[in-house]
């Protein structure tokens, strides 16, 4: 088999979606491409996120007997879908239902051919693979409808790697668990009690199953509103994960004002993500940390700035990681993982907030960040009147070269003063009375015998009697403005209206030219202007930072 990508046409896959081709692990498929030289070289994606050829996968899978479990899951998967339509959560919840107890009476919305699989499933001893695969297949299918209904892997990913290790008696609580993927994916997979609670009574259950068929001891999960109706209001743990309801605007914030939940400030009706970071802190034993996953705008957004100072001051937020794009699951937009610890004592407050920026990375990229891509600011330089805590300007500032870029910038702004210079055109003295009060004829006139064509945003000449530059030049005489200025003081120009007066075509040149080296002229100014407020910005900041220094007297 060849396997250089060619022109054929036939749908492409991911690495996970070979994985439940075959009915394995996403390992097991990167293992095979290491180990097997025949493998399907890949037709597209990044390196870090490579596409294959479904019909070569196929054929591969069927060369190597390893496509045996295909049928099967993607039999059920139909079945559901057949059956519950859009109303898969019901069909995970039902499916895990009976995967659990295969002895039980199946619930009524499963169709034979779903319920004969499934218990088949469980007598094979394989029902945990059955009800990761569902989990898997229901997430990627929410992921293609792009909608933020559950945690992408992605996502998932970046909190276990920031959340690190977990000792085996750790407390871990999700909020907002959703089916359970976060709450069941962080720490070790026996030893921490975890706690969760989910609004949807569907995704509970299922959150419920699948902590259960997967062997999972330790793990309670209620339904409920945790903002309205915490159902586990004394707990306090090691580690609070949360990947919060976006953009709702209805989280009870007129029920909750006096809530002793707002320890920084009561959020408004737009900053529902802050009041679920205060929920979960609500939730951290004294060393506790909090890691939440939050839209990009929380960092900066107006309405949250009392709270996010109030973080900051307290010695409370300890790291802001901007996540690459694509990390969430229904757009590109780059999102942040928050991470809050709770003080043990008195004097054991951050001094400082690490922000990484990870946004040039590739979404399935290393999250070890590199060490231009960190800096540790010092509390008191977030707390200015944006509180902004988007990690992007501070990374990149701390590793700005200061004066490699001053000096740059004093080089170009020297060239450019010195050609302005040449640019201004050489005029002598007139002979008075105003050019235009001679012989002229109007734009419109010129237009209809064809000399003018009219362009965006000024006429053009479209004949060799005309010189564009003196066209254009004269529309904007100190005769025409007038001519376009309303009373009001309003300027529109009126190109038609306009007069332009009549000369030879070696007279028109002669102007021309002249017109044309001022706004040459202009335009190299303006760039001078541009060029010397950065130049005295950047002297202003790198003086006041340390990373500039007046030279050293003689």
């Amino acid at each position: 088999m060849s396997h250089t990508p060619g022109p054929q046409a036939g749908p492409l896959v991911t690495g996970s979606e070979i994985a439940r081709l075959a009915g394995v692990t996403r390992a097991a498929v990167s293992n095979w491409r290491r180990r097997y030289d025949d493998f399907p070289a890949p037709a597209g994606g990044g390196a870090g996120s490579p596409l294959f050829r479904l019909a070569e996968v196929q054929a591969w899978l069927d060369k190597q007997r390893k496509g045996q479990d295909l049928s099967e899951e993607v039999r059920l998967w139909q079945a559901l879908r057949g059956a519950y339509g859009d109303d898969m959560l019901g069909a995970l919840a039902d499916a895990a239902r009976l995967l659990a107890e295969p002895a039980a009476q199946a619930p009524a919305a499963l169709p034979p051919e779903a319920v004969r699989l499934l218990r088949t499933a469980a007598e094979e001893g394989s029902a945990d693979e059955r009800v990761n695969g569902l989990a898997e297949r229901f997430t990627d299918s929410v992921r293609r409808a792009g909608s933020d209904q559950v945690t992408s892997p992605r996502i998932v990913r970046a909190v276990r790697h920031f959340v690190g290790d977990l000792p085996d008696d750790a407390t871990v609580l999700d909020p907002a668990c959703g089916i359970g993927t976060l709450l069941l994916t962080v720490g070790p997979e026996r030893g921490p009690r975890r706690y969760g609670q989910e609004t949807d009574e569907r995704s509970g259950r299922f959150a419920r199953l699948r902590a259960r068929l997967t062997s999972r001891p330790g793990v309670e999960i209620a339904v409920g509103d945790s903002l309205r109706d915490d159902h586990w209001p004394d707990l306090k743990a090691d580690v609070v994960v949360c990947d919060p309801p976006v953009g709702d605007h209805d989280w009870g914030r007129e029920e909750l004002l006096l809530d002793s939940r707002w320890e920084f400030g009561t959020p408004s009706r737009a900053e529902g993500e802050l009041a679920w970071l205060q929920h979960a802190y609500a939730h951290t034993a004294p060393g506790g940390r909090v890691l939440m996953v939050m839209p990009a705008s929380v960092a900066y957004r107006k309405a949250g700035r009392r709270i996010r100072a109030e973080l900051v001051r307290r010695g409370v937020l300890t790291q802001v990681v901007a996540l690459p794009p694509g990390s969430a699951a229904s757009h590109a937009l780059p999102v942040h993982l928050w991470q809050l610890r709770r003080p043990r004592s008195s004097g054991d407050e951050a001094t400082s907030v690490r922000m990484v920026d990870l946004t040039a990375n590739e979404p399935d990229g290393p999250l070890e960040p590199r060490p231009e891509q960190t800096v540790d600011v010092p509390l008191i330089d977030l707390l200015d009147d944006a509180v902004d805590l988007s990690p992007g300007r501070p990374v990149r500032e701390s590793h700005r070269d200061y004066a490699a870029e001053y000096d740059r910038l004093r080089r170009e702004l020297d060239e450019q003063v010195r050609r302005l210079a040449e640019l201004l055109p050489s005029l002598t003295g007139g002979r008075g009375g105003g050019v235009q009060d001679g012989p002229s004829v109007s734009v419109a006139d010129l237009a209809r015998a064809g000399l003018v064509e009219f362009g965006d945003p000024e006429p053009l000449s479209v004949s060799d009697q005309l010189d564009t530059d003196f066209l254009q030049g004269f529309l904007h005489s100190a005769a025409n403005t007038r001519r376009s200025t309303s009373t009001s003081g309003t300027f529109r120009l009126d190109a038609r209206g306009a007069r332009i007066p009549q000369m030879d075509l070696a007279e028109q040149r002669r102007y021309g030219a002249a017109f044309r080296a001022l706004r040459e002229f202009e335009e190299r100014a303006r760039r001078v202007a541009e060029l010397s407020g950065e130049a005295a910005a950047l002297a202003r900041d790198g003086l006041g930072s340390g990373a500039l220094a007046p030279p050293p007297a003689d």
